[in-house]
């Protein structure tokens, strides 16, 4: 027997954001779900984020903003992943994303954005349908 290997996510705060209850919310939904999760702490770099994605060897980097800064550090966090040819993690933001962000957010290549009020449960089952498993 086989058992399957388990999701690994990357939860991050990108930025000056000092604000973590909800990210801290949804790694521990995760869990729940049986993904192994490794939440990075406040303040983080585009540069780190990456970093620590590749080290921890991750299917998924979810980033949680509410600073006003994701149209730079998401689309940063994209720049480096593609610079550095690695495309087989999926990205995902979530925080206090207006609606006219949306777009430009989705071109840059973050899968989807969840924003307040979402149901945990349509976290994991995004994840859970749109990881690519090796």
């Amino acid at each position: 027997m086989t058992e399957a290997k388990k999701i690994r996510v990357l939860a991050a705060k990108p930025g000056l954001d000092g604000h973590d209850r909800g990210i801290k919310v949804i790694c521990a939904a995760l869990r729940d779900a049986g993904m192994e999760v490794v939440y990075t702490g406040l303040r983080q770099t585009p540069e780190q984020i990456v970093a620590a994605a590749v080290q921890e060897d991750v299917d998924v980097i979810a980033m949680s903003c509410l600073s006003g800064a994701h149209s730079y550090l998401f689309p940063r966090v994209m720049e480096i992943l593609k610079d550095k040819q690695i495309a087989d993690i999926l990205v995902l933001g979530g925080g206090i994303i207006p609606d006219e962000d949306l777009p430009a957010l989705k071109a840059n290549g973050i899968a989807e954005i969840f924003r307040p009020g979402t149901d945990t449960n349509d976290i994991v089952k995004f994840i859970q349908d749109h990881v690519r498993r090796n």
